[in-house]
């Protein structure tokens, strides 16, 4: 899939998150949740053995590796595990919101977590969480802002896109994580999933897999369309 193509580690040398994901690679590590827990597997030998499993909360959704630890959205709250053991992942904190959708994309000091208004959730709300985890321990929010309807994010060195569904995709500046700047808002496309990785960014919605060139973060160039059908000929 989209989001198991692209997702492993955040250091320099590997992959990138995808916010949507439910697993991670981390070394020898793979890293999965279901509804309720989170699994470790060990990747390492042929038979892939399970080296633990512990209960993180209800309505589990996402897993985001960065550096030595994991970020884990739920509707209610985000979790965030260290990896010192990484047989056997451990909770440090909980970050606890409003009840919605939540994926998760870390840089720095700072978590950047969507909060979806859905089905699943028809009380939630529509907004941009930052939230300071310079503490891991100790996670706070510093700033929020007022989204349509948000999905999948990612964030590369300071620039933040935000798949919008059916309302677009927004290109954002967090070079400065306190006061985030709207750069542009293409509407004329639905979008759903977003993952930036050296100055690619491949997004998906209706009309399948579409990569851009962000190397000027002002000029957003379109590199190619890869159509993706499913039974109802969209994703």
């Amino acid at each position: 899939t989209f989001d198991s193509a692209f997702n492993g580690s955040s250091e320099s040398a590997g992959g990138v998150g995808g916010s949507l994901a439910r697993f991670a690679i981390k070394g020898n590590y793979l890293y999965a949740v279901d509804h309720t827990d989170l699994i470790t597997f060990d990747i390492e030998t042929d038979n892939t053995d399970q080296l633990s499993q512990s209960s993180v909360g209800w309505a589990i959704e996402t897993i985001f590796p960065y550096n030595d630890n994991l970020f884990i959205g739920s509707e209610r709250a985000m979790y965030i595990y260290h990896l010192q053991n990484p047989a056997n992942p451990q909770q440090l904190s909980v970050y606890w919101h409003a009840t919605a959708c939540d994926p998760i994309v870390v840089e720095g000091d700072y978590a950047f977590v969507t909060l979806r208004q859905s089905e699943r959730c028809p009380q939630g709300v529509n907004r941009l969480e930052v939230v300071n985890v310079s503490d891991l321990t100790s996670p706070y929010q510093v700033n929020f802002y007022e989204m349509h309807n948000p999905h999948g994010l990612g964030i590369d060195d300071g620039n933040l896109f935000v798949s919008e569904g059916e309302f677009g995709l927004k290109i954002m500046d967090a070079s400065n994580p306190l006061d985030i700047k709207l750069l542009r808002h293409i509407k004329d496309i639905k979008s759903y999933h977003v993952i930036p990785f050296n100055n690619v960014l491949m997004e998906t919605g209706d009309e399948g897999i579409i990569q851009y060139d962000y190397s000027d973060i002002n000029d957003l160039k379109k590199l190619s369309t890869i159509p993706v059908f499913g039974d109802d000929d969209a994703i």
